[in-house]
């Protein structure tokens, strides 16, 4: 399909890793077809909604993860306990939350990596350059302003399949 994989593959057995931009169901198919190239098996997170039978099949064989938002637990301590209790989980998440244009970005991630203590990285799809991998690994420092400052500049350039969805000012 002429893209290009960038970037360098992370030696970490734990990590969120977020991607962006997000403006088409295009940008799943593509970070699912990075991750087989590269030999990674990120998981996802999905409502449980979606979670019937037979879609519920192929959500789990290929790498979701139900998030029960209807229980006494929020989302983040959902994933900060699954991530304390596996050896080896890499969690793909769109900070975007969806493929619409948001005004900021959800900050979910970034809370979910420091309270489990795994570091965050930054993936990206851009379809001006046809380009796809990895920009650079972060720690959550705990100034949730000066990071998303950090994270933003990484990604004030990159095209999304539909840029006009993409805002570059993600906090």
């Amino acid at each position: 399909m002429g893209w290009k994989v960038v970037g360098s593959i992370p030696e970490i057995k734990k990590y969120i890793v977020i991607s962006a931009p997000h403006t088409s169901n295009w940008d799943f198919l593509i970070g699912r077809c990075f991750a087989y190239i590269v030999a990674l098996s990120p998981k996802y997170l999905i409502k449980s909604e979606l979670y019937f039978w037979p879609l519920s099949i192929l959500i789990r064989w290929n790498g979701g993860i139900p998030v029960y938002r209807k229980t006494a637990k929020n989302t983040v301590d959902q994933v900060v306990e699954r991530l304390k209790k596996a050896d080896n989980l890499i969690l793909g998440i769109a900070p975007e939350g969806t493929r619409k244009r948001v005004k900021k970005w959800k900050t979910g991630f970034y809370f979910i990596a420091q309270k489990a203590g795994v570091p965050i990285v930054l993936m990206y799809m851009d379809y001006a350059k046809k380009e796809v991998g990895f920009l650079d690994v972060l720690q959550a420092s705990g100034d949730l302003q000066k990071d998303m400052e950090m994270i933003q500049e990484y990604y004030k350039d990159k095209v999304g399949k539909n840029p006009e969805l993409f805002n570059p000012e993600i906090y």
